[in-house]
């Protein structure tokens, strides 16, 4: 619809002519959704940047400063090499969220501070080494 409304016809009619023709070539057909409710509307009150909101979640991005993110994502690691299946895996999974604490520490971004330094990869093994034969010694 790259066209421009004709002088002279009312903004209403050039509209419904344009979808009139659109549906006639079936541009409508088989759209995503067709049919269904739209979800979430009535769980949640109206707020005006729900399409924005959407979208953002749809591509992945986020409004936190880039900081904060890496805070839960280290966070979630370490959670992670708790639960690690080996000593190899706990090693890789601090050493990625080093690498990425590091970089954060040598090129600050806009925001709040970061107020994180890189683990020591040592002490997190020994501990997790600690807590399976504790929970070997347990069961």
């Amino acid at each position: 619809m790259t066209e421009r409304k004709p002088p002279g016809v009312s903004y209403e009619s050039w509209v419904d002519r344009q979808i009139r023709e659109a549906e006639a070539r079936g541009e409508f057909t088989e759209l995503p959704g067709a049919g269904k409710p739209m979800p979430a509307i009535s769980d949640t009150p109206y707020d005006e940047l729900w399409w924005i909101k959407r979208k953002m979640a749809r591509e992945g991005l986020s409004v936190l400063p880039p900081t904060l993110v890496l805070r839960k994502e280290a966070e979630d690691a370490l959670a992670a090499a708790s639960a690690a299946p080996s000593e190899r895996v706990v090693r890789r999974i601090v050493e990625d969220i080093n690498a990425k604490i590091r970089e954060l520490m040598f090129k600050p971004p806009p925001g709040p501070p970061l107020g994180l330094k890189p683990y020591d990869v040592e002490v997190i093994v020994r501990e997790w080494r600690e807590r399976r034969e504790g929970a070997a010694d347990a069961g």
